[in-house]
């Protein structure tokens, strides 16, 4: 028996090594806590500090980071074009009058002016072009404006489409142009309206450029407007380009944002953040591939079958179906950006790997986030823990810096990374020795 148990325990020592190698609330089988349910939720907002024209972000050994381009505007998402110039979306949230009234509603408000998170909204894009010898943009431009809340971007053709908070807009491109003057023209309405609690919406052009992917956040932490108000979001939609048809991709995703194709197996993943008020560690945001016609649990359940209690009436037929999320990003950590790294610049080890910018908690004691993660991939999925790869956005004083958001690859291969508290796009590239040595 003792023979029996020895070799049950060797057996399973390489699993819980491999388990114990990921830090707390990452990784494939996050360990869940039990909920924890306050009568007064957790703030622990870190006040925005911007880093001086001197300071920089924290990357590896061997690596350097500029400001690629400062000045911004609330900078939040990064598009690289095909001839190399960048387009960056500078915008923020729109007027919701009806999103969180009362005391709640107050707080909230004035913890996000803290955080640095309150400003107008530019509504604008802008262009970046050209590389100069200390790795600043040699131009800018202003691309696009009248624009309402604009996120995701993403080049089909000679038709670019960009996501306003409100509706997908399809715009005509034409190679090295400065600026586009022609209006835009709707191909499809999104969730919005006086709550419209998660604004952003994002989208990716699938590698065929038959379809469009739009991501569309909930319209409450956990379906507390009612389950009306959540009609067509927490969800992935699906829009064929040549009939202006949509369609619900995936649902049950409460507040998917980055999305990317993962090189080996050209699925679609996506950065989901998760619901708030269910302690430090709940529930963790994920990135996971996503499934047509998948069902992610929000708001019924999370992690899979993890039931929240808070959510009546409950759909158990709904719960026994949530799809578990492939990869935990901890827990409050605000992971929005992803991009997959297939460039050549970077060493070996970063081939094929996804870069996480994770924007930060507001209500997590001590604070998670603020950083960029890498994490490695092998066969189409994760194989191993997060890295930090950009840090340094928290100061030792708790204040925030800076706060990462969108991640893209420039045409040279470097690391691009929008930061909407510096108002800066950071760069990070091999050191000028370590490119020269390579």
């Amino acid at each position: 028996m003792r023979y029996a148990i020895s070799l049950l325990l060797a057996a399973c020592a390489p699993l819980l090594t491999h388990a114990q190698s990921f830090p707390p609330g990452f990784g494939p089988s996050p360990q869940l806590p039990e909920p924890e349910h306050k009568l007064i939720p957790t703030l622990n907002v870190a006040p925005a500090e911007p880093f001086s024209a001197q300071q920089r972000p924290l990357a590896p050994p061997g690596f350097s980071v500029t400001a690629y381009a400062h000045g911004l505007d609330h900078p939040r998402w990064l598009y690289t074009l095909p001839n190399g110039d960048v387009l960056v979306a500078e915008t923020n949230a729109p007027p919701k009058p009806d999103d969180s009234k009362g005391i709640k509603g107050m707080v909230m408000k004035q913890q996000m002016k803290k955080a640095g998170a309150a400003t107008e909204s530019a509504n604008r894009i802008t262009l970046l072009r050209g590389l100069d010898g200390k790795g600043e943009v040699q131009s800018r431009s202003t691309y696009l404006t009248g624009l309402h809340s604009p996120f995701g971007m993403a080049l089909v053709g000679k038709d670019l489409y960009v996501a306003d908070t409100d509706a997908v807009l399809r715009f005509p491109y034409q190679e090295g142009a400065t600026s586009i003057s022609t209006p835009g023209v709707k191909v499809m309405d999104l969730p919005a309206g006086t709550i419209n609690h998660h604004w952003t919406k994002n989208i990716i052009a699938s590698p065929d450029g038959k379809y469009l992917y739009v991501t569309v956040g909930s319209n409450s932490n956990v379906g507390e407007n009612g389950i009306a108000a959540e009609t067509g979001r927490a969800a992935i939609w699906q829009l064929e380009l040549a009939t202006n048809k949509s369609r619900l991709f995936a649902t049950g995703l409460r507040n998917a944002n980055g999305m990317g194709w993962e090189p080996q197996t050209h699925a679609l993943w996506t950065t989901v953040n998760e619901r708030d008020e269910l302690g430090n560690d709940l529930v963790p945001d994920y990135m996971t591939s996503v499934k047509e016609g998948g069902f992610y649990g929000w708001p019924y359940s999370y992690y899979g079958q993890h039931v929240d209690t808070r959510v009546s009436p409950q759909k158990p037929e709904l719960v026994a179906k949530a799809i578990v999320p492939d990869y935990a990003l901890g827990g409050h950590t605000a992971s929005l950006g992803l991009t997959f790294y297939e460039s050549a610049l970077f060493p070996q080890q970063y081939r094929g790997g996804v870069f996480i910018g994770q924007h930060g908690s507001w209500n997590r004691k001590p604070h998670s986030g603020y950083k960029v993660v890498f994490i490695p991939f092998s066969g189409g999925k994760p194989s191993g823990p997060p890295q930090d790869f950009l840090s340094g956005f928290l100061s030792s004083e708790g204040k925030a810096q800076g706060r990462p958001v969108g991640v893209t690859v420039d045409r040279q291969g470097a690391l691009l990374v929008a930061d909407d508290v510096a108002n800066v796009i950071w760069r990070v590239a091999p050191s000028p020795t370590q490119s020269a040595g390579r």
